[in-house]
């Protein structure tokens, strides 16, 4: 009997969903009450090995409160395509570090203090990136806040 290789949709959606359980700090048997299936059936589904049905999917964007819509985001971008795989940005957040970094963010209530980190981050990316690249002299990476 051949084992049918999951859809990279599926397991897409299911990393999100993994990503969403996460964020509100939910475990795999939490969500799988509220759902009315087992835990098991939560790992499937966050596999990619089970694809999610539309109706249950419309009963797991209720438990987080988010649309249906949010399963199929990637970052800013549309809906995966046919040959897309989560991407770094999806993995790091769906991290330790990631979901660390993410809920503090989103405690911050200030606009201009989130742009702020914002600028700092991107301009440290850059100085490593530099560093990498065996462009920079100095050690001290030049922030503009």
């Amino acid at each position: 009997m051949n084992k049918k290789v999951p859809n990279p949709i599926d397991i897409f959606v299911g990393s999100r969903v993994r990503l969403r359980r996460l964020m509100v700090g939910m475990s795999q048997e939490a969500l799988a009450d509220r759902l009315g299936v087992t835990f098991q059936q939560v790992q499937k589904y966050e596999k990619g090995t089970n694809r999610i049905s539309a109706s249950r999917l419309q009963a797991i964007s209720d438990v987080f409160r988010v649309p249906p819509s949010f399963f199929f985001q990637d970052d800013d971008s549309n809906a995966p395509s046919a040959g897309h795989e989560t991407g770094d940005v999806s993995t790091f957040v769906s991290s330790k570090e990631g979901l660390d970094l993410n809920r503090a963010f989103l405690k911050i209530e200030d606009a201009g203090v989130r742009k702020s980190i914002i600028q700092l981050a991107t301009a440290l990316s850059k100085a490593s990136a530099a560093d990498t690249a065996g462009d920079r002299t100095d050690n001290a990476p030049e922030l503009r806040i």
